[in-house]
């Protein structure tokens, strides 16, 4: 007999087969919402350790561009994302061409390749929620921020599902602006806002000409290195793969109304409305209602979802189903971005 207390020998243990462990895709990742009775964002977590995400996306895209679709954000949340150049290739994982940050609307600064800071405004201030670059007839269909360092006290990030804005906002309202569409005035060089050198990112005027021309934007030069814009835009448009209609413009943002009283009232009272560095108009020239303003503001908030940052978060949206803001903050915060996937309306849409 052998002894039971015998062990097996070295030239033994080579025979025993090793039970092979396999954790498939559907595996690695959890899925939830992150507020209950709402869809956006879904929340995604590791359901094991190591994963590596962009790794992940990499092989998954499909089924997250599906999430996507279906939900408009979706939050990546504890996967230990180390650093700007990790967000980077999750990004590039996640989405094709990324995008350079050009015909600016806010202050940003390039962090590495086409990674920028979020918009520098002042901690102090909010910035109302938006789609990205819906002032233009060419934007990012998808949007990503990553959390390097959270804020102390506030800098949220509110978001909203456009496919419900269009659904809530008053119908006569929404049929107004998709019928008349929205028209954004700008003028640079009276040191108020970006100058156009900022937000073309040239100092040629030749190029700035060129660009205006093939974007349907008109433009007039003026004496002492000014310049003046106007272009109309959708307010309404209809997703690419889904056909959903959706809320996209910045009426409220652009408009003169959205800036504190104080200021607001020094700017028309120096400049009028034309002259101001930012406003908008319906699509034909004619005012657009302060009412109006206030109910679209007042549906946004109600719309809003907001949840605190958490260091390593990785917010992924699509940029025509969900909007983005911020909310005042103190203490240091940092919150990057990158932009993907551009899309273009060749034509005024009727």
């Amino acid at each position: 007999m052998n002894d039971p207390t015998e062990r097996p020998s070295l030239k033994s243990l080579g025979t025993i087969r090793r039970k092979a462990v396999s954790v498939s895709e559907d595996d690695l990742v959890r899925t939830s919402d992150l507020e209950a009775g709402r869809g956006l964002p879904l929340l995604v977590e590791p359901a094991v350790e190591g994963v590596d995400l962009a790794k992940w996306m990499g092989r998954n895209r499909e089924l997250a561009q599906r999430h996507l679709l279906a939900r408009g954000g979706l939050l990546f949340r504890g996967f230990g994302v180390a650093g700007e150049e990790s967000f980077q290739t999750f990004v590039e994982a996640a989405a094709d061409q990324l995008l350079e940050y050009t015909y600016r609307s806010t202050p940003r600064t390039k962090v590495r390749g086409k990674i920028y800071t979020s918009t520098e405004y002042p901690a102090d201030q909010s910035i109302p929620m938006h789609n990205e670059m819906s002032y233009s007839r060419k934007w990012p269909l998808k949007i990503a921020f990553f959390c390097v360092q959270p804020a102390a006290d506030g800098g949220e990030t509110p978001i909203a599902d456009s496919r419900r804005m269009y659904q809530r906002i008053d119908a006569g309202v929404r049929e107004r602006f998709a019928h008349k569409q929205v028209m954004y005035v700008r003028n640079y060089g009276e040191g108020l806002d970006l100058s156009w050198q900022d937000v073309f990112q040239t100092d040629d005027r030749a190029q700035v000409t060129e660009f205006c021309r093939e974007a349907g934007i008109e433009l007039e030069w003026r004496s002492g290195d000014r310049l003046t814009t106007r272009q109309v835009c959708q307010a309404v448009a209809d997703h690419p793969v889904t056909g959903e209609k959706v809320w996209f413009n910045q009426a409220h943002l652009f408009h003169i109304s959205s800036l504190a009283p104080g200021v607001r009232e020094a700017l028309l009272s120096a400049l009028g409305d034309s002259g101001v560095p930012r406003n908008t108009f319906y699509g034909d020239g004619s005012p657009i209602e302060p009412e109006v303003l206030d109910h679209i503001r007042a549906v946004y908030d109600e719309e809003s979802v907001l949840f605190p940052w958490q260091q390593g978060d990785i917010l992924l949206l699509d940029n025509m189903l969900a909007a983005h803001g911020r909310r005042p903050f103190s203490g240091s915060r940092q919150i990057v971005v990158g932009m993907a996937e551009p899309y273009e309306i060749a034509e005024r849409v009727a």
